[in-house]
């Protein structure tokens, strides 16, 4: 395409990727957005990707016309060595550049002080509500909130979900278990906001503390996961997920710098460098829950509101989850934060 694409290039929590509009979008979308990223290329050298999945994401925003809901945002992710962009998944992080950048391009109107933005998910029917701080009405980036996988400081995005359980899988827990055995091997398979299969890492052999890059290069375990994550698939209702981005892979371990639960998660082929917001949500959901492969190795708080910091190779994503009497949990929070990177165009 020789000519360019209108487009903002975004750092949402500890992702970053292309936001666009839809209508600035070409009609054969997913051929153009390999092209911008450089896929299939595992260095991605002829495009914008990072070569690394958490750098090659894509979010496609337009106003919304749903009651009660200012924009509606389509997440992508462009796979980095194959030709695939799915949306079989949301992503929390590239989310929480959303509202600014609807803020920036006209869609919402900023208000002197805060903007609230509700944002419906496309990919799974689910709102979640953005607050910007937008002095005289105009997103800030700076400020003193920090989160765990991004050096320094910006501003604070709080970031609240609400009935987020079962929006991909059609239930908290597909399978109605808080514990099943797949593939010989015990684990919890759950849905608050992303479907998530946790299993013990001392079941797969090792202690959960393990670098990125060690468990990166151990093929047979990731063989292992990925056997299981197969099996998975149908049992959440997800179908056939060979081509999928979801279940996510999560191993779990008692905790280690006073959080709730030690974290490795693949997505599903690569180990994370840190967890997906709404993959922490899941987790920190089964730690809530008796039964669950969680049971005796997390450290949940006391109270209805429970602040449940979510440990992973980068350090740690809060959750604050409000729990009923009942013990179901009714809502819940993270603190993220966005940076714009550039606005121009993008060419392919």
């Amino acid at each position: 395409m020789s000519e360019g694409v209108r487009c903002m290039w975004m750092r949402g929590g500890t992702s970053k990727g292309g936001y666009f509009l839809v209508e600035d979008l070409p009609a054969d979308r997913d051929a153009f957005l390999l092209r911008v990223m450089g896929s299939p290329d595992a260095r991605q050298i002829d495009g914008m990707g990072g070569a690394d999945p958490l750098t090659s994401k894509v979010a496609v925003v337009k106003r919304s016309d749903r009651p009660g809901v200012d924009v509606d945002y389509l997440f992508l992710q462009v796979t980095v060595d194959q030709a695939l962009v799915s949306d079989g998944q949301n992503c929390g992080n590239i989310l929480a550049g959303v509202a600014p950048f609807a803020i920036e391009r006209g869609l919402v109107q900023g208000q002197d002080g805060q903007t609230r933005v509700a944002i419906y998910m496309e990919n799974t029917g689910q709102t979640a509500i953005a607050t910007v701080q937008t002095p005289s009405g105009v997103p800030t980036y700076d400020g003193d909130a920090s989160i765990d996988g991004v050096p320094g400081t910006a501003a604070a995005i709080p970031l609240e979900f609400v009935g987020t359980a079962g929006s991909t899988c059609g239930a908290l827990l597909p399978t109605g278990n808080t514990r099943d055995t797949v593939e010989g091997t015990e684990v919890t398979m759950i849905d608050n906001g992303m479907p998530v299969v946790l299993l013990r890492a001392a079941d797969l052999g090792i202690t959960g503390t393990e670098t990125r890059d060690a468990l990166e290069t151990k093929e047979a375990l990731k063989a292992r996961l990925e056997a299981i994550r197969l099996a998975c698939g149908p049992l959440m209702n997800l179908g056939d997920v060979a081509a999928k981005t979801v279940p996510k892979m999560t191993l779990v371990s008692a905790p280690h710098q006073g959080g709730v639960i030690a974290t490795r998660t693949f997505i599903p082929h690569r180990c994370h460098a840190s967890i997906g917001v709404l993959g922490a949500v899941s987790v920190a959901t089964a730690c809530l829950l008796p039964g669950a492969v969680t049971e005796g190795l997390a450290r949940v708080p006391d109270g209805a509101e429970k602040r449940m910091p979510i440990e992973h190779p980068s350090g740690e994503t809060s959750i604050i989850a409000q729990v009923s009497d009942s013990g179901d949990v009714t809502s819940a929070a993270v603190l993220r934060t966005a940076r714009k990177l550039m606005d121009g165009v993008v060419f392919a």
